[in-house]
């Protein structure tokens, strides 16, 4: 009976969490506009989804959080909320998510030391990141004894706000993954030429020159960033973010139809279930993979295959939806002052994910071999 009520009592507070995310999204959405045009970072709506426990949801349940997306069986509701805020404002998704990847990461391959003390970071409002891509140098370790590092990140998704940066660099015997703690706003270098797409992540590079490197920081073991799994599953939460931006551009196309009287046309009833054929084919295929991620029945190769199917499935029911939205409202799709004009821009910006066409290889390579994963849900 007592593991029984902390469930049901855990079981709530997830709910309340999902509401809460839920009625946050209007506000969200009306504001992304702006920070678009400004390229400014959304920190109200950061200190919103502090405020509800959002930040603070990954902390595993052992430690008095609610686990989600860390303990078994959280996928779920980690979709639900990645989706929401990704409705909302995509910008805030694609950090959201960062934070999220960085502490799944950190939960997988870290001591438990680390782990309570990511908890504790958590608890107290820090806003975490996984930077990866590279520079023309790239990180590097440095030094014997006392270690620093050398060198910057590129891309980084909220740079100056991001106070707890998991990075990957390099030494003499592999790949390490090194949790940084920065202060806001230290060394952030901005990018000349600002993104199409994704403006309000102020994304920039991050110098890491000269930061000493203790064995506290340095998380999990050689090449654990890229230990499968883990490396390819965390691609689901990037596409339910991708989602709710889906379900947004959907939603304004409905709302300018009827605004014009259109709603009725035959033509646009076609476009319009053209659209919602994809956006429902592209959920199915995500909610299956954040189910595979957590899946102790599969191969390794069944689990990244699955997801990295996913992707590309993803990708061209978005790039379809995009065209039909298009297609749908013309050329009042391309002024700057309507939503859908930034929605476009932001998805585009954000499909761009790394190495599509070698994920759709090696998956339909691998499912060559062995067979496709059966539906029991």
């Amino acid at each position: 009976m007592p593991i029984r009520m902390s469930h049901l009592h855990e079981s709530q507070r997830i709910e309340r969490l999902l509401r809460d995310v839920r009625d946050l999204v209007p506000e969200m959405s009306r504001r992304a506009q702006i920070l678009d045009i400004e390229g400014r970072f959304p920190a109200h709506d950061f200190d919103l989804l502090r405020n509800i426990g959002a930040l603070s949801a990954f902390i595993p349940q052992r430690f008095g959080g609610l686990g989600l997306g860390i303990d078994p069986g959280g996928a779920s509701s980690l979709f639900a909320v990645l989706r929401s805020i990704g409705q909302g404002n995509l910008a805030v998704g694609r950090i959201f998510e960062g934070h999220a990847n960085a502490i799944k990461l950190i939960n997988t391959f870290g001591s438990e030391a680390q782990i309570e003390r990511a908890s504790e970071d958590l608890r107290a409002g820090h806003l975490f990141a996984i930077w990866n891509a590279e520079t023309k140098d790239g990180i590097r370790v440095i030094g014997d004894k006392n270690q620093k590092l050398s060198g910057a990140k590129a891309f980084c998704s909220g740079a100056g706000h991001v106070t707890r940066a998991l990075i990957t660099a390099t030494g003499e015997s592999g790949m390490r993954m090194l949790l940084i703690s920065l202060k806001v706003g230290e060394r952030v270098k901005r990018m000349e030429v600002g993104l199409q797409g994704m403006r309000a992540t102020e994304t920039a590079s991050m110098e890491f020159e000269g930061i000493n490197i203790s064995t506290n920081e340095v998380i999990g073991g050689l090449d654990d960033y890229t230990r499968e799994p883990t490396f390819s599953a965390g691609a689901w939460r990037t596409s339910a973010v991708t989602l709710g931006g889906l379900d947004a551009l959907i939603a304004e196309m409905q709302q300018q139809l009827r605004a014009r009287n259109r709603h009725e046309d035959p033509h646009q009833l076609s476009r319009m279930g053209q659209a919602l054929i994809a956006r429902e084919s592209a959920r199915l295929w995500i909610e299956r993979a954040a189910r595979m991620e957590e899946s102790i029945d599969c191969l390794v190769g069944t689990i990244t295959g699955y997801i990295n199917l996913s992707r590309i499935a993803l990708e061209s029911a978005a790039f379809d939806i995009i065209r039909i939205v298009q297609r749908t409202l013309g050329l009042s799709a391309f002024l700057q002052t309507n939503p859908v004009e930034r929605l476009m821009r932001d998805l585009a910006t954000y499909l761009r994910q790394p190495a599509a066409d070698e994920a759709l290889t090696e998956a339909a390579g691998w499912f060559i071999e062995h067979d496709f994963p059966e539906n029991r849900s």
